[in-house]
């Protein structure tokens, strides 16, 4: 039987006695294409001739490839029979390029492996560092469907063309499959989006564990912004008739860390962006650090370089985030510089709270009381009308009766509102 020709992508070794030729040319494969496969058994021309098999053949070419080729990459390695005749296969794929093989760098011509120069070399890896990896790996499921992400499209003022949508925003690599970027942003998959709450400062006591993963990557930034936006309470204070609101976190600052977090994080790496909630601050972290040609002072003053462009382009189209760069100085003007803490893998955004949350179950001897969103919404209509009616309040708002009724009597308690008069000539006054 006759396997074809060697090309860019396929490579052929009559027996395991070229190991070494082979590992070139998987190293060689992997730079040129991010792609290879070798087999053992197949003369040049695609004939098979067939490979002696022992009890240790297949591990000690793994054993080698994972000793002289680096990066390491995890081979596929599979003893085949073509007419009855032993063959072995191996498959491998990677994205950390330049690969070299036995300390050299080679790349694929046609069904060569040439070694590079220093000069070649140097303008791989430049190419590799301004790649978009998202767009090259493959995606692990190709039956993906995006109508969760062209309804965004739409609700943005955009148009969708159904014809070419994919090719249009990127979701295909140059092989014609859909990459890692396309699995983020499909209606389904299986990337956990956690947000994590727990009892006291640290992360002795866990409380709850919401899962707004497994869909598209659009609307899982969105869950997450609405779910924490819903914890922002506003802690009101009385005191010598006076009143004074102060929020439990600066949202805009937490919408910007959240953001950069889910668009700039390295997603080959395999761990999503998290959000972990404590007592007295709120934690976004991201896998990747920073990028290699960014320093920390170029950061700090809001200069951009996308980890993944194409991600972050779509984001842009659809009103996420700007190139303006000026969400981590906001963060800074709020927080300080202190509120990052950039390690080499990962990049961990602090929000300090205002005050601490757990204090605030009720009002306190100081006269404090913490009120929920949905509260401080029922205030604002009290305050544009005193004289509103529940059946107002219930049709403005879009909450039951009995939810309305029950957030008045809330806010009565707490002494931020009281009612003069009666049901039907009556008002809403704000103490204060």
């Amino acid at each position: 039987m006759n396997l074809g020709v060697e090309t860019e992508k396929i490579e052929f070794k009559k027996t395991t006695g070229e190991l070494r030729e082979g590992i070139t040319s998987l190293s060689s494969m992997l730079n040129k294409n991010g792609y290879g496969v070798l087999y053992f058994g197949v003369k040049d021309n695609g004939d098979v001739v067939g490979q002696q098999m022992g009890d240790r053949t297949l591990r000690e070419i793994s054993q080698a490839i994972a000793t002289f080729l680096k990066p390491q990459v995890i081979p596929t390695i599979e003893h085949e029979l073509i007419d009855d005749k032993n063959v072995i296969k191996i498959e491998v794929r990677g994205s950390e390029k330049p690969y070299s093989a036995y300390g050299r760098y080679y790349m694929r011509s046609a069904d060569e492996d040439r070694e590079l120069s220093p000069t070649a070399l140097k303008e791989l890896m430049d190419r590799q560092s301004s790649s978009d990896i998202l767009t090259l790996i493959p995606s692990p499921i190709q039956t993906l469907t995006f109508n969760k992400l062209k309804i965004a499209f739409v609700t943005s003022g955009l148009t969708v063309d159904q014809t070419n949508f994919e090719a249009n925003t990127g979701l295909k690599n140059n092989d014609g499959k859909y990459n890692l970027m396309a699995f983020l942003l499909a209606d389904e998959n299986d990337i956990s989006i956690k947000v994590v709450t727990f009892a006291g400062k640290d992360k002795t006591n866990l409380i709850k564990r919401n899962e707004y993963g497994g869909t598209c990557l659009v609307t899982a930034v969105d869950k997450v912004l609405n779910y924490v936006e819903s914890i922002n309470e506003t802690l009101v204070t009385m005191g010598n008739h006076r009143r004074t609101e102060e929020n439990l976190f600066d949202m805009a600052s937490f919408k910007e860390a959240w953001q950069n977090a889910c668009i700039h994080t390295k997603w080959d790496k395999g761990n999503p962006p998290a959000v972990y909630i404590f007592s007295n601050r709120i934690e976004i972290i991201s896998t990747g650090g920073l990028p290699v040609d960014l320093n920390r002072e170029e950061f700090y003053k809001g200069i951009s370089k996308p980890v993944n462009s194409k991600l972050q382009k779509i984001f842009g189209q659809l009103g996420y985030v700007e190139q303006t760069g000026h969400g981590i100085p906001l963060i800074i003007s709020n927080y300080g510089k202190q509120a990052f803490d950039i390690m080499e893998n990962f990049v961990n955004v602090t929000i300090p709270f205002n005050y601490e949350k757990t204090n605030l179950i009720g009002a306190d001897s100081n006269n404090k009381s913490c009120i929920s969103k949905a509260e401080k919404h029922v205030i604002d209509y009290i305050r544009q009308n005193s004289s509103i009616t529940i059946n107002e309040l219930v049709t403005i708002s879009g909450y039951s009766n009995g939810y309305i009724r029950k957030i008045l009597s809330s806010l009565k308690e707490k002494k931020i509102i009281e009612r003069q008069g009666g049901n039907k000539t009556g008002k809403w006054i704000i103490i204060g």
